[in-house]
């Protein structure tokens, strides 16, 4: 099974500019990232639009390709990406790891889980969720929910408490069901990436602002495997800040 990790990374962000060229200790972000995937896959890539960041990663002896300004998401970077990269090296993979760019500890044990996934030739999109532990974890509209099926494939992605526990009061919801969060690692099969990004936003997405919501309306399969790690996602300068309090870092 071949593999192609690929980091999308944005210069622009609104709760957090130059987000990727954040010092992390002795490293910045991307460079971090681009450490733990490497743990992970033999080819691993950062897509940007910025020169910033491609002058970053060349300087650590990263690969890096440039992409359009224009993506609207990640997954539509990493399409232009996987394209660019096989086109430069002559390689071909069977699968695409889209790591997020704001997760410097992301655990390559997780993604060579979900790169295993891909050993089943029938698995077209697959992603990552751990249960839900809390009631803030439910009912934030900030976190993805998600529903699965007997085959370990995602039903729905929603911003709501999903399922409806009826007759429970909802403090006790958690107790009395298990519910699934969604942990933002997606994985694609290499052909069925670039058809996925020619796809119009659907009504579920554009109402729940969840991409994978589309795929999903369009009859696409997302497989679902289990973790235990929730990464340490950095959105705002103060998470970054929590991080450099409650770490060691070289």
């Amino acid at each position: 099974m071949k593999i192609l990790g690929i980091i999308p990374s944005r210069y622009a962000s609104t709760r957090f500019p130059g987000k990727p060229l954040a010092m992390i200790g002795s490293k910045t972000m991307i460079h971090r990232v681009y450490i733990q995937a490497s743990k992970a896959f033999e080819d691993v890539v950062v897509a940007t639009d910025d020169q910033r960041i491609f002058d970053e990663v060349t300087s650590f002896g990263g690969k890096v390709v440039m992409t359009s300004e224009n993506h609207q998401s990640g997954t539509d970077r990493c399409a232009e990406a996987s394209i660019k990269y096989t086109q430069q090296t002559g390689k071909t993979f069977d699968a695409v790891i889209n790591i997020q760019g704001d997760e410097p500890f992301v655990q390559p044990n997780q993604l060579i889980q979900l790169g295993n996934l891909f050993n089943d030739k029938s698995v077209e999109i697959a992603t990552l969720v751990k249960q839900a532990k809390s009631s803030d974890e439910i009912f934030s509209e900030n976190t993805a929910k998600v529903i699965l099926n007997n085959n370990m494939e995602a039903v729905y992605f929603s911003r709501s408490p999903i399922p409806f526990l009826r007759g429970k009061n909802k403090e006790e919801w958690v107790k009395n069901h298990t519910y699934y969060r969604h942990i933002g690692v997606y994985a694609y099969r290499f052909d069925i990436l670039q058809k996925i990004t020619l796809l119009k936003q659907s009504s579920l997405e554009l109402t729940e602002k969840l991409e994978q919501d589309r795929w999903i309306e369009n009859g696409y399969k997302i497989k679902v495997c289990k973790t235990e790690f929730e990464g340490l996602a950095v959105d705002t300068p103060e998470d970054l800040d929590k991080i450099l309090k409650t770490m060691q870092l070289d």
